[in-house]
């Protein structure tokens, strides 16, 4: 019989329990990132990342634009930051929640509708791109292991050589 863990963090000071349906684990080379997705902010794209992610898309893929400082980007199987899923292309979802330290946006090219499989986690708080790009969720621990990922070249626009990637990413309720 499969034993569900919860997970848990910190409201004001409060524990409260993450739903597992809601939860992705990101397992890095240093350990579990644990992100809190946001369907109330972007049901289509919390949508999507799932159901990518019950489908093994995101395992072994890397982080392809790292910049220190800002984000770690990643979600594009060719590793180029070129590449997405074979699935339509996703309609905006903009909303007033903030690019900070933590959170998890859809990356997209100039066409605000052009998100697909392509996501960032911010190193420090982003305004300037609040209400340009869709947030979907908020990593609620690991933040440390985010920290830890291998930046690119700065005058390459963060293009890394020999990236991380991502070992695993699960929906905590599918999780063995």
């Amino acid at each position: 019989m499969a034993t569900l863990v919860a997970t848990f963090f910190l409201v004001q000071g409060e524990a409260k329990a993450l739903d597992p349906e809601n939860t992705l684990y990101l397992d890095l080379k240093d350990g579990r990132v644990v992100i809190e997705m946001r369907p109330d902010l972007a049901p289509g794209h919390v949508a999507r990342i799932k159901e990518l992610a019950r489908a093994g898309f995101y395992d072994g893929v890397v982080f392809h634009r790292v910049i220190d400082g800002f984000m770690a980007q990643t979600g594009d199987p060719t590793g180029t930051g070129s590449g997405g899923s074979n699935k339509p292309n996703l309609k905006a979802e903009f909303s007033k929640e903030p690019h900070v330290r933590g959170t998890v946006s859809m990356a997209r090219t100039p066409d605000p509708n052009s998100a697909n499989s392509q996501f960032f986690i911010c190193f420090a708080d982003a305004s300037f791109l609040n209400g340009q790009y869709t947030v979907w969720g908020k990593v609620t621990q690991g933040m440390e292991f985010v920290d830890n990922i291998k930046k690119g070249s700065q005058s390459r626009n963060g293009q890394v050589t020999d990236p991380d990637k991502i070992i695993k990413m699960q929906v905590a309720a599918d999780a063995k």
